[in-house]
């Protein structure tokens, strides 16, 4: 699990950038100075998105805990469901919106329909 990378994930953060150029979807940056680092950013229009992992943000399509050291992982997960609640919950106080797109999602290799609004 240490081989994970929080920056730059091949099945997450890449694949989505894929998916911005082929829907040509301009303006955002990464490693944008804004509160649970966003893993794109949009300013112009207050748009923060985060690229979930499946397994580490708790997504029910996975629903599969390892069984060595079962508990640890669960406390985790929830630990790091709770933080993307709140960190969803400050940046919406300061006027932003935020949109968390599922590792399945990007997989599917098209662009869900909580971005098709960024195309406009």
């Amino acid at each position: 699990m240490k081989a994970v990378k929080s920056f730059g994930n091949k099945s997450t953060e890449l694949r989505l950038i894929q998916i911005f150029k082929r829907f040509h979807i301009t303006g955002w940056r990464r490693k944008y100075k804004l509160i649970g680092k966003p893993d794109f950013v949009f300013p112009d229009k207050h748009i923060a998105i985060f690229a979930d992992g499946c397994f580490w943000h708790g997504h029910m399509c996975r629903n599969v805990t390892p069984k060595d050291n079962a508990a640890y992982w669960s406390k985790k997960i929830i630990k790091n469901r709770t933080r993307d609640a709140y960190i969803t919950r400050c940046l919406e106080e300061k006027g932003w919106c935020v949109i968390r797109v599922w590792e399945c999602e990007i997989k599917k290799d098209s662009l869900p329909d909580k971005l098709r609004a960024l195309c406009s």
